[in-house]
């Protein structure tokens, strides 16, 4: 009995031997929308797209337009993707980081937002927040979570870690110390089904809310108003905490704050340095 045991084992160690590696995970198709006045797009189109493949498996398509701070950036560019019937078909989530506030086309607005109602994760950075801020429609505010209409003057702040517990916020630190001079927007509204999870103190002592997650319709949104600067962008504990909100958003981070499967730095597209 102990022989025939032993050979069923040796067989069947022979049949995992043979057997084919599991199939890697699909990348996460991922769509950068980027563009617009005040900043540097033309690097922080490099540092998010990089980094976030150094950390995960992304793939990426760009979309840059409306210029940059250094070549022309305008508030009234309309994106040329968002003219279509079905502009989020074929990604898995767009990464807003335009700055567009002075469209306010109602229709395009909404036609914007629908996507990700029907479902297509997002995640916003920067500026995406105060884009579209003075149409007449609230839906892309609904779909950011937050309201904002301006913000302080660039300063150093601490960032505080308010939701620690938060898959996003594992391995951010308790306090982080902004690396250099960044914007506080100001918030004057949370809708409903936004989750607060980091917040700056203004310069009237007034708690604002910096990093957050929201649902809007069937998706996930990851936002933080973080992110001026190119330095900013590019430390580590920035570029970390938007992986875990992009990978949140997708259902690819675990509760550990830890990439599911398949989508963590072994099979991202480069080493994070």
């Amino acid at each position: 009995m102990r022989l025939t045991t032993l050979r069923c084992l040796g067989l069947a160690l022979l049949a995992l031997a043979g057997a084919p590696a599991p199939r890697a995970a699909e990348p996460i198709r991922a769509l950068l929308v980027t563009g617009g006045c005040c900043h540097d797009y033309d690097q922080q189109k490099k540092i998010l797209t990089e980094g976030i493949s150094a950390r995960a498996h992304v793939t990426w398509d760009i979309l840059f337009e409306g210029g940059s701070v250094n070549s022309g950036g305008t508030r009234n560019h309309r994106m040329s993707i968002y003219e279509k019937p079905d502009w989020t078909k074929g990604y898995d989530v767009i990464v807003h980081n335009e700055c567009f506030g002075d469209v306010t086309n109602v229709d395009f607005v909404n036609h914007i937002v629908k996507g990700h109602f029907d479902g297509i994760p997002a995640v916003m950075i920067h500026c995406s927040t105060h884009s579209y801020r003075n149409s007449k429609t609230d839906e892309w505010r609904k779909l950011l979570g937050v309201s904002s209409y301006n913000h302080e003057n660039a300063r150093p702040f601490e960032v505080i870690n308010i939701n620690p517990d938060h898959p996003v916020m594992k391995g951010f630190p308790a306090t982080w110390q902004d690396p250099e001079p960044d914007e506080l927007y100001r918030i004057v509204k949370l809708w409903p089904d936004c989750v607060p999870l980091a917040k700056g103190i203004g310069v009237t002592n007034t708690p604002n809310v910096c990093v957050w997650v929201n649902t809007y319709g069937k998706a996930r949104v990851f936002g933080t108003t973080l992110g001026h600067g190119d330095k900013t962008m590019g430390s580590d504990t920035y570029l970390d905490l938007v992986t875990r909100g992009l990978l949140w958003a997708c259902g690819k981070l675990d509760d550990n704050g830890l990439p599911m499967p398949g989508y963590g730095q072994e099979n991202a597209a480069g080493k994070k340095s």
